[in-house]
């Protein structure tokens, strides 16, 4: 069985890294170098996640965390452009949940914070929505949270406008509405 430690480490680099606890570029860019890492190092880590195998992870803080980031983050490497990309965010919002309930993200750093709040950002429903900009308000203080922040205001004006997120339409096979035709004409339309 796979080490969340591992994923931990992959993801936000050892605790003894000068850039501990801060933010990676390679997170939120387009690199397929880095989506090749992420797929070769934990496909088989994802398709046991998938399968509910690693559920005993969602036990503690730091484990629930991991097992986010393999069901959140990973499919949207692993399957770029695919509609696999999505096929756990579910799985990852109902655990992300679960970790707020239990308040799993008071016990980590606000930049690992963010991966408990991403599912909810990455939902197309608006309730989810709003609670994810309530999750990233509350890191207000953090200075390295300000991007993260107007990133959930920005997912939840896309869905309060359309309801879901355009971007995904050609992925998922949804047809374009004229009004979602002009928004994708213009730039930062996507994630």
């Amino acid at each position: 069985m796979a080490n969340f430690k591992e994923i931990l480490n992959f993801w936000f680099g050892k605790p003894d890294n000068p850039n501990y606890g801060k933010p990676h570029k390679k997170w939120f860019i387009k690199n397929k170098d880095f989506d090749e890492e992420v797929r070769s190092q934990f496909l088989e880590v994802y398709q046991q996640a998938a399968l509910g195998e690693l559920d005993i992870w969602q036990k503690s803080s730091f484990s629930c965390l991991a097992l986010i980031i393999v069901l959140d983050q990973f499919p949207r490497n692993m399957f770029r452009d695919m509609p696999k990309a999505y096929a756990t965010d579910e799985k990852a919002l109902i655990l992300a949940k679960y970790a707020v309930e239990n308040r799993f993200d008071r016990e980590l750093l606000p930049v690992q914070r963010w991966f408990i709040y991403c599912p909810f950002e990455h939902s197309e429903h608006l309730e989810n929505q709003q609670k994810a900009v309530e999750l990233f308000s509350s890191l207000k203080n953090d200075p390295d949270s300000k991007n993260a922040i107007n990133y959930a205001y920005q997912h939840l004006k896309v869905i309060e406008r359309f309801g879901r997120f355009p971007h995904r339409n050609k992925i998922l096979n949804r047809q374009n509405t004229p009004e979602e035709e002009e928004f994708l004409k213009q730039p930062g339309s996507s994630f």
